[in-house]
């Protein structure tokens, strides 16, 4: 039995449209860096492990509810932003149906195809009310208007992975050991495993990811522990 088009593409592509994985791998970078550079520089100030803990925890918390709101918020906005765009398409095709097919022939032609064929074509999606909509949304706005990401799938995903990835340079303190350069050492291999990640969504160098996403964590926790080494000397920590 042959597959179908819709199995082959399915075969040959990664699944990017349900809207999770673009903030999975934001929130869990974000989680990484952020914990790893707020652990270091108030680490880099002197304070007490049970005060790097707390201040972890904290940056956790509200980061992860950040992001989620943050997500939902920006998600939402855009499928509503498209939604009116739809409705505005729908007005045009009921009031002008000549105009927007002669529309979408021109844009046909423009990319190479005969005016005859083009023109045949439009004709024949006009005469599809609901596959004209969607035909002309693809090629005016770009986008597919019955495929749009979940607000709350991105919302959850982005709470979720922000969590995971605060939560790596806290283990070593949470398991009593007292230590700041290995924390940020955990939460290195954490950069670097998420950047290797990564890569096997977009087929670029899992090695070369990797060492990208330690290099920019590193400089990040790299100020911040200089800022917090600076205050801390001078305010007497």
């Amino acid at each position: 039995m042959s597959e179908t088009p819709a199995a082959l593409r399915e075969a040959h592509h990664a699944d990017v449209s349900g809207g999770w994985l673009r903030p999975a791998v934001f929130g869990a970078m974000d989680g990484l860096v952020t914990n790893i550079a707020l652990i270091a520089g108030v680490g880099g100030g002197g304070v007490s492990a049970r005060t790097i803990v707390l201040t972890g925890t904290a940056g956790l918390v509200a980061g992860a509810i950040s992001m989620g709101l943050g997500e939902y918020t920006s998600v939402r906005s855009a499928n509503e932003q498209v939604a009116a765009e739809v409705a505005k398409e729908r007005r045009e095709l009921e009031r002008h149906p000549e105009a927007e097919a002669r529309e979408l022939a021109d844009a046909w032609v423009a990319r190479g195809l005969p005016r005859d064929l083009a023109t045949q074509v439009a004709e024949a999606v006009r005469r599809n009310p609901d596959e004209a909509l969607r035909v002309h949304v693809r090629e005016e706005l770009g986008v597919d208007p019955d495929d749009r990401p979940s607000p709350w799938a991105a919302a959850a995903s982005s709470f979720l992975f922000f969590s995971v990835g605060a939560l790596v340079p806290l283990v070593t303190y949470l398991l009593g050991v007292d230590n700041l350069w290995l924390a940020l050492g955990v939460g290195g291999v954490g950069l670097f495993a998420a950047g290797a990640i990564v890569a096997r969504f977009t087929s670029r160098s899992w090695l070369l990811s990797g060492v990208r996403q330690l290099l920019l964590g590193a400089a990040a926790a790299a100020a911040t522990y200089l800022i917090g080494a600076l205050i801390g000397v001078q305010g007497g920590l």
